[in-house]
Formats: structure tokens, C-alpha cells, sequence
């Protein structure tokens, strides 16, 4: 199929920068055949007209959790601890592959609806995120959640059944998978290693959440001597290409394994703030000259997917931290939300900018809206005020996904209430677990958790 997105502002590379310029945008067949001059032999089956329109390349969502969108407002104002073992896996537990589906498709309607063409999800229950992904025309990574101790059975387990869910999608070019062990506080050494080495083997890359909390650093310097981030790397978990979640309490010698190993981190700032981890030190990794992308987290810590929210608050927090109003600019946030993410997917010759030959993953915002107008400058328009609500057309692998109908995503949220599913999570769980926290008010480790359901 042919689109032709005529005389449109689009946001678009230029070296280091982007520039926006008014031009036409030819799509065939799912990439981007020519930007400016009608290709030869085009064939245009629908025409989009771009008067007040502004096409910019689809954000890239580097972590989140998109079953968990269920939890939206469900546990909040907990320590990190008390959220994650007090709250969310109580319900986890309960949760069946019909939630998991239903769950995915709520949060690809958030994403899809505010200019997200593309996540690296990490979930338990497989085959049901990659359904959703293939109903609706969303790219995404998947890894399944990984938990395990040494070579024990439930590790192999949940090995074998991530290697299951990516064969079983190799029919949807849309999706590629990675192998995501959760965390050090969840794989212990042994378990990292055989991990590390079936990503060798399968040429496949590693999505871990790393140095999130301040308990986390407590308890693997307690039990291993190091930093979670020298932890992973001693047990060859960047011995592959690696995205790392969070990276919030990191020093030095940290900041320099990542950027020696070609780390790429992805910042998640309002899951970070909610839960009082803190804020990851992203002018320094950026200085340092480490690939940093930017992710929602779940909607369970967030309580949103939305990127927009998301890249104002990169550009503004570590101005207000470091009271510099130069630190990350509007076109570092930006960078950082498209082309550093799709570089952290291993993807960044296929998406995250608009250039010809790559995918056709775009979103269209129209720029009738009171948070665009005037029209001063639009890079930074879409980091300081822009909300989402201005994406009027989403365009993914050259198919339109989302336009100013909404009729399908409608649809979906219908169908989704009416499965009866959205309500039932709050009645499972309290705001926290009290009895859970009586006994384990310091985390201690995870023998007190019950992993064998992840």
C-alpha cells in the first residue's frame, strides 16, 4: 500500500540534530520510500494531508511492563519493597493469561494513543503480550521475566517457556525477543551465568532492571561484595548487548562498566520518583558517553504509559538537580525517547528517526491544539508542553494503526470492560499488605518471596 503524507512539518535528522521541515512523506509497502520526491512508479493508494499536522518518528518505550496496567492505582505512596512484595505480587500470583492478554491491550491502547510505536515489555505469562502486539500492529521486544537459583527446575523452566514464546512468533516481523533474568536480587550468580551463556548461545540480547533501589545495593553488597552492576557484569551479562533498567544508585566505577561494555540504560523517572528510588544520574552517563534511553515502567509504579509525560519530566528534573537549564536540551530528550531506544533494541537501522528506507513508525500530532500554539519552536513543544492528547494518527510498519477515528482502539476498550476484568484487581489486594509488612519491614532477600508463580 501507498501513503503519501503531503506537505507535512516533519521532525527530521540532520547529523547530530533534528531539524523540522515542511515536505511529503511516500510510504510503500512497510517503509519509507522517499521523503521529498515522489519516487518512481509510486502508487498512491491514500493521501493524508498535512496542513496543521507534524510528523515525528514513533517514541520509543525502552521498559515497562505492560500487564500491569491493571494495577494502574492500586499501590501507591509504598517503599519500593512493600509496593513490589507487599502489593503487586499478591496480585501477580492471581493474575491469569487471560488478564495478561487483556492487560497488554489496554496498555498498547495507552501507548499507540500517545505516539509509542514500539516497547521492550518484560512479563511472566507467554504468548499473550505477543497476541496483543499482532492484533494491533504494535512493534514491540518481549522478554519473558526470568527468576532462578543455580540450574534449579523453575529457572529452566521459565527459560525454556521464553525460547517457546519467541519461536512460537517468528511468523510477526514486528517482534524480537531478548532474555530478561529480572533482577540480582531474584537470579543469584549461578543462574546469571547460565542466563549469559544461553544469550551467547542464541545470539540474543539481555533486558534486566539494575540498581533500582537503595535496598537492592544493600543486599547484594551484603551477599556478594559488589555493586549490582559489577555483579552482572562478573556473571557475563553484558557480554552481549544489555538494556538496563534504572540504574538509579550507580557510582562511578558503575558508570564506566556501562560505557565500557556498551550498556544501554534506560531511565524511567516517574516510576523512579513514585516509589523514592531517586533519580538516576543521566547527565553523567551522558557525558560519559553511555547510549541512555527512557522508558514508563509499569503502570503499576508510573501509573502511566505515556511518553510525552515521560520526556518532559527528562528534560526538565535534571535541570532543577543540577540548576542548570542547558542540561539535557529538548533535542537530547528527544534523541533519547527515539533513536537511543531503537539503538538499545538492536533496531536502530530499522526505526527511530524518519529516513528513507527505514520502517514507516510514525506518529502524526496535530498542531490545532492550545498546548502547540503558537507554533514557536515544536522540538521543544514536544518536550515542555506537549501532553499526547495531540497524536491524532499512528502509523506502524507502513500500516495505519490508529487514525482520528479511533474506531478499533474504541472497540478494543469495550470489548476489554466488557471481559468484566478492569475492576477485579483492586479487590484482590489492599492498598498495602499489612500482614506482609509486619514481617519483613527491611527486606531481607528473597526466600521470603514466593517466586514459584513468575
Amino acid at each position: 500500500m501507498g501513503i503519501v503524507l503531503k506537505n507535512i512539518l516533519a521532525l527530521l535528522p540532520d547529523g547530530d540534530r533534528d531539524v523540522i521541515r515542511e515536505t511529503d512523506i511516500y510510504i510503500e509497502g512497510t517503509r519509507i520510500a522517499s521523503i521529498g520526491e515522489k519516487p518512481e512508479g509510486f502508487s498512491e493508494d491514500k493521501v493524508i494531508d498535512g496542513k496543521d499536522r507534524f510528523a515525528i518518528p514513533g517514541l520509543v518505550n525502552c521498559h515497562t511492563h505492560s500487564y500491569m496496567s491493571f494495577m494502574r492505582n492500586v499501590a501507591d505512596d509504598l517503599s519500593f519493597m512493600d509496593w513490589l512484595f507487599g502489593s503487586i505480587d499478591p496480585i501477580e500470583q492471581q493474575m491469569t493469561d487471560e488478564d495478561t492478554y487483556w492487560g497488554a491491550c489496554l496498555a498498547i491502547i495507552e501507548m499507540m494513543k500517545s505516539g509509542t510505536t514500539c516497547f521492550n515489555d518484560m512479563q511472566m505469562n507467554i504468548h499473550q503480550t505477543t497476541r496483543a502486539v499482532k492484533e494491533s500492529g504494535m512493534r514491540a521486544v518481549i522478554s519473558r521475566g526470568l527468576v532462578g537459583s543455580g540450574n534449579d527446575e523453575a529457572g529452566q523452566m521459565r527459560l525454556k517457556q521464553a525460547y517457546e514464546e519467541r519461536d512460537a512468533a517468528a511468523d510477526c516481523d514486528r517482534l524480537t525477543f531478548m532474555l530478561g533474568p529480572h533482577a540480582p536480587y531474584t537470579c543469584d550468580d549461578g543462574f546469571m551465568r547460565i542466563v549469559s551463556e544461553e544469550a551467547k548461545k542464541n545470539n540474543m540480547r539481555i533486558h534486566v532492571h539494575l540498581s533500582e533501589s537503595e535496598s537492592e545495593i544493600e543486599q547484594i553488597r551484603e551477599k556478594y561484595h559488589c555493586t549490582p552492576i559489577e555483579m552482572a557484569e562478573k556473571n557475563g551479562l553484558f557480554d552481549v548487548p544489555a538494556v538496563a533498567a534504572h540504574c538509579v544508585q550507580i557510582t562511578e566505577e558503575d558508570m564506566d562498566i556501562l560505557k565500557r561494555r556498551n550498556v544501554s540504560v534506560v531511565t524511567n523517572p516517574a516510576s523512579n520518583m513514585k516509589l523514592g528510588n531517586g533519580f538516576a544520574p543521566v547527565p553523567a552517563m551522558l557525558e560519559k558517553g553511555i547510549n541512555v534511553c527512557l522508558g514508563t515502567d509499569g503502570a503499576a509504579s508510573n501509573n502511566s504509559l505515556n511518553m510525552f509525560h515521560e520526556l518532559s519530566l527528562l528534560t526538565l528534573v535534571h535541570k532543577g538537580v543540577k540548576r542548570t537549564p542547558q542540561c539535557i536540551s529538548a533535542q537530547e530528550g528527544l534523541r533519547i525517547a527515539t533513536i537511543n531506544g531503537a539503538k538499545a533494541l538492536g533496531l536502530g537501522e530499522e526505526i527511530g528517526s524518519l529516513e528513507v528506507g527505514k520502517k514507516a513508525d510514525i506518529a502524526i500530532l496535530n498542531l490545532n491544539t492550545p498546548s502547540l500554539t503558537p507554533r514557536n519552536n515544536l522540538i521543544a513543544g514536544l518536550c515542555y508542553s506537549a501532553n499526547g492528547s495531540e497524536v491524532e494518527t499512528v502509523i506502524i510498519d507502513g500500516k495505519i494503526t490508529m487514525d482520528n477515528s479511533f474506531k478499533k482502539i474504541y472497540e478494543t476498550v469495550d470489548a476489554l470492560v466488557a471481559t468484566g476484568a478492569v475492576g477485579k484487581y483492586v479487590a484482590w489486594t489492599p492498598a498495602w499488605n499489612a500482614s506482609w509488612s509486619a514481617g519483613h519491614t527491611v527486606f531481607t532477600g528473597c526466600p521470603t518471596w514466593d517466586a514459584s508463580h513468575v
